[in-house]
């Protein structure tokens, strides 16, 4: 029994990562040489009300201070657009507010730490001149109301990623959010609005972001797509059962997106701990009733004064007892770059943090942009090359940028027919 006991321990270890030591110096050397992009970082739902990015800041994941300590070199800002917007068509103009933050209250106010950039060139023009690339995607395909010209103008005002759905399904996409919902109008992934929707991004130079859509809605969106696809920030539902997370399957299809000569997308790890430890989402879902009551009792009180609860006491709140969960390690967010490139490739992963995003805990060790070099170490003690680390921190997400762009060059010059479901070709699968 005892002989049977160690031949299972040491099975046990066998199959654990093999780790190495590795220096300072040498994360260090290649942080610096790889060029870091996240691009996913609600920090603009704080600056639009008021929030000043330059200083270090005692509360929150970002400032200036802690980007430039975590050696950033792009940054993709939310354009978040809550599904309240939709209710008296107010998502257009929120969208507005949101972009104005961007080019005002971050870019226009600190114009020597950050260049605003719409192309892969641009964002190589800002490192030459030491900055940080600041670009723009919108969550919520709902900001569009339903219109390609609105799509269009939020190109023009630097657009360069939407997320087909946030949390809730809108009239043209079904949302993971809300799809076991029997109350909302569901579109069996895709309306045939929602197609050329896709297709006008493609032939813009938008970015498909596939992250917060329904498995059906993800799906259908591959078979239309001409370029690569991206998920901003998402992870990985086998470690994580959340819905929001992709199955091994879907992982796979992103690394195989885009048209026959394509080298695939790519999956950006969002850093929530309700995403990447099953552990600490279950002890969420546990705790949620108690949530509930007591978010209901404080917007009762308000209530009772005439008055409505405001959102920072509301997330204050919620932060309060999401502080009672304990953090899960930085090994777990690792697990989910690892398994992703191992089912879809290296090529196919990347960095979409979300901070600023979260109404809960990230993982032990990452508190903002300045604890970023510590993914590069762990990434290199689990023996990911140089070349490899150059991929994951921002390599891949350019790739793809660039791809993106040169097949909106060729749809421009073409004078294609109206899309259909089926793609005229079969793409011979990795």
């Amino acid at each position: 029994m005892r002989i049977r006991i160690l031949l299972v321990a040491l099975a046990g270890v066998a199959s654990l990562p093999a780790q190495r030591k590795v220096t300072d110096e040498e994360v260090a050397r290649v942080h610096k040489v790889a060029f870091l992009i996240d691009t996913h970082n609600d920090v603009t739902s704080r600056t639009v009300t008021g929030f000043d990015i330059g200083p270090r800041a005692t509360s929150g994941h970002s400032d200036i201070v802690r980007m430039k300590e975590g050696g950033l070199g792009a940054q993709f800002f939310a354009v978040y657009v809550a599904g309240t917007y939709v209710e008296g068509n107010r998502s257009a103009n929120r969208t507005l507010q949101m972009i104005d933050t961007v080019r005002h209250d971050i870019i226009g106010k600190y114009p020597a730490t950050f260049q605003f950039a719409t192309s892969v060139k641009e964002i190589a023009d800002a490192r030459r001149s030491g900055k940080i690339a600041a670009l723009m995607g919108i969550e919520g395909g709902h900001a569009i109301e339903d219109s390609l010209r609105l799509l269009r103008d939020y190109y023009l005002l630097g657009i360069r990623y939407m997320t087909l759905t946030h949390s809730n399904t809108n009239n043209w996409a079904d949302s993971s959010g809300d799809i076991t919902r029997e109350n909302v109008k569901h579109h069996n992934g895709l309306t045939e609005f929602g197609k050329d929707v896709v297709r006008e991004m493609n032939r813009l130079g938008m970015m498909v972001d596939i992250s917060h859509v329904s498995d059906r809605t993800f799906f259908r969106t591959l078979v239309i797509t001409r370029a690569p696809v991206i998920a901003s920030h998402s992870a990985a539902r086998a470690l994580c059962d959340s819905p929001r997370n992709m199955t091994d399957d879907m992982l796979r299809a992103v690394a195989n997106s885009g048209g026959p000569n394509s080298k695939g997308g790519v999956v950006q790890v969002n850093f929530y701990s309700a995403f990447i430890s099953q552990a600490y989402r279950d002890a969420q879902k546990a705790q949620k009733p108690e949530v509930d009551k007591a978010v209901q009792a404080l917007k009762d009180k308000y209530k009772a004064e005439g008055k409505e609860a405001p959102a920072v006491e509301v997330s204050k709140l919620q932060r309060q007892w999401a502080d009672k969960i304990p953090r899960p390690p930085l090994s777990a967010l690792v697990d989910h770059i690892d398994h992703i490139a191992k089912v879809a490739g290296v090529d196919h992963v990347g960095l979409g943090s979300d901070f600023d995003g979260v109404d809960g805990q990230l993982p032990e060790g990452i508190d903002s942009p300045a604890d970023l070099p510590k993914i590069t170490a762990a990434l290199m003690q689990r023996g990911y090359s140089a070349e490899d680390c150059r991929k994951i921190l921002g390599g891949n997400l350019l790739r793809v940028f660039r791809e993106v762009e040169q097949i909106a060059r060729e749809l421009q010059a073409e004078n294609r027919p109206r899309i259909t479901d089926k793609q005229p070709y079969d793409k011979p699968q990795k």
